[in-house]
Parts: C-alpha cells; sequence; structure tokens
C-alpha cells in the first residue's frame, strides 16, 4: 500500500487522525483489526441484512466491516464504505480488490457533514460514532441517509472498568507520568464518550431515531503475540499511548522503567495464544421512522 500525504482539512481531529494516529493504527492493523473483529463477529450474525440491501459503513477503517456487510448483501447488494482516512480507505480498496467485490465502494468524507441521499437499508459504524465532534450532528446524519424505517446499528465501548485492555496500562503510566492536558491535541471525544446508555438514548431521540436498544457483548481480545509486543502497543495505541506520546522527553527518559512495570501487570494475561485482555462493548440499535 503506498502512502498518500494526508491533505490537511479544517477539522483539527480529522488533522489528527491523518498525522498522528493513521501511522501509528497501519503500523499495529494486525492487533487492532484481530481485536476489534472479534466484537463485529458477535454483532454480525444477528444483523438484519437481506440480499440486495443497499448499506452504509460509518468509520469503516480499513473496510474489514464493509467487505463483509458487502459479501452478506450479496451482488445485487451495494455497500459504501465511508471513513475521513484515506490512507484507511487504500487497504479497504485493495483488500475489496483482491476479494473480487464490484458492490461494494469506499468514500472519503466527515460522516458528519457529508450530503447523503436516503437511500440505504442499513447503516453500520463498529467504534467509529464515540470520535464524532458533535455526536447529535453525526448520527442525525446517519439517519438522513436511512430511507424510512431503515436501522442504524453502532459499536460502542462500554465502561472503563470493564476494558482492562484500553485502560490498565494508562493506569500504570499515570504512576511514572503526567495526566494527559486538557489542551493537548486529540482525535475526538475518545473511546469511552457513549458508554451511558441515558445520554446514548437521548443522543438518538435528538437525531430523529426511536427504538433504540443496547445489547452487551463481551469479548477477551489479542494485544499482542507476546509481552514485548503487548507492552510496545501500548505505549503507541489508545489511552496509554496518549500519555506516553504526551509525556514526551519524561516518557523517553523513564522507558526502560516504564517497560518493566507494564510488563509486570500484562504478565497475568499471556495465554497459549498470545497475550488476550478483557473487553466489552455495546451493540446500539435504533431505526429512522421516516
Amino acid at each position: 500500500m503506498s502512502a498518500v500525504p494526508a491533505v490537511k482539512t479544517d477539522n483539527p481531529y480529522i488533522d489528527f487522525w491523518n498525522a498522528v494516529l493513521v501511522p501509528k493504527f497501519n503500523t499495529w492493523r494486525h492487533i487492532l483489526a484481530g481485536g476489534l473483529q472479534r466484537h463485529s463477529e458477535k454483532v454480525f450474525p444477528a444483523l438484519p441484512l437481506r440480499a440486495g440491501d443497499r448499506v452504509l459503513d460509518v468509520g469503516c477503517g480499513w473496510g474489514d466491516t464493509a467487505i463483509e456487510l458487502a459479501r452478506r448483501v450479496g451482488p445485487a447488494g451495494s455497500v459504501v464504505g465511508l471513513d475521513c482516512c484515506n490512507a484507511f480507505l487504500e487497504a479497504g480498496r485493495a483488500d475489496a480488490k483482491t476479494a473480487g467485490l464490484t458492490n461494494l465502494t469506499f468514500v472519503e468524507a466527515d460522516v458528519q457533514t457529508h450530503p447523503f441521499k436516503p437511500v440505504y437499508d442499513f447503516c453500520f459504524s463498529r467504534f467509529g460514532t464515540q470520535f464524532f465532534e458533535n455526536p447529535v450532528s453525526g448520527l442525525r446524519n446517519m439517519r438522513q441517509a436511512l430511507r424510512p424505517g431503515g436501522l442504524m446499528t453502532m459499536i460502542v465501548w462500554r465502561e472503563r472498568a470493564d476494558n482492562p485492555w484500553l485502560i490498565l496500562s494508562k493506569e500504570i503510566l499515570l504512576r511514572y507520568l503526567p495526566a494527559v492536558k486538557e489542551d493537548a491535541a486529540t482525535c475526538g471525544p475518545g473511546p469511552f464518550s457513549m458508554t451511558d446508555t441515558e445520554v446514548v438514548t437521548k443522543q438518538l431521540q435528538i437525531a430523529g431515531y426511536t427504538d433504540a436498544q443496547f445489547e452487551r457483548i463481551d469479548a477477551e481480545v489479542f494485544v499482542g503475540r507476546d509481552l514485548d509486543e503487548a507492552v510496545a502497543f501500548q505505549l503507541a495505541i489508545g489511552p496509554a499511548g496518549e500519555v506516553y506520546r504526551e509525556a514526551g522527553k519524561l516518557a523517553e527518559r523513564r522507558h526502560d522503567e516504564l517497560v518493566a512495570a507494564l510488563k509486570a501487570e500484562l504478565k497475568a494475561f499471556v495465554r497459549p495464544e498470545g497475550v488476550m485482555m478483557n473487553s466489552s462493548s455495546w451493540m446500539v440499535t435504533a431505526r429512522n421512522p421516516g
């Protein structure tokens, strides 16, 4: 996959994704895609998809969910995978071509402002909506992409305590490094912005949806083939990676100490197949009443 320089936008969150996070995510794709897939694998069998459906996949990233959706709706259906980071979409286009799929296209756009037409039967998002700068605006625009009666399903992370794979390493690093400042550059509200079902229900109502439902999904996720890889992953990605990145020179000076502390904690999660940690998400469904 060739690297294409990110085009600067008027959205600092998107610029942060393109400049800072996309290279890191691409490096750790084998862990991130594999871990997230364990949640979509539990969700996909229950999705009310029919042959011939038109589907929108929001925040599709590398396109693995869009590819699976395209297979499920068949050649009579169609899928549009949408993401704000073209470097992710390059991978999706390449994988879709390898898979021989002709009913899947990828679009680089901001879902909060993209001018959708109400033509989709189903809208899906796996861990994308929690990064919306304006959740109600993004959710409303997704609803406006649906035909009357169309269904939206999104997967979002549950509480921090139920996701040690995302939060434990951060807690360890904060014993040695300062907390991230409020004015630090960021990719948006973050992975835990949609944990509260009452808040999300209200957001969905304001955005015009009805029939909001929540189903808990639990899964062990792979965070490294061994302790060394698991620690390197945690220092690069997610809440712990943010603490490490923002600490700058201090983190570099204390690097060996931080690695030792993380290894001491993460060794409890070593399994024959690698380092595995608990995670938990909500599968949220809601309907466009038309």
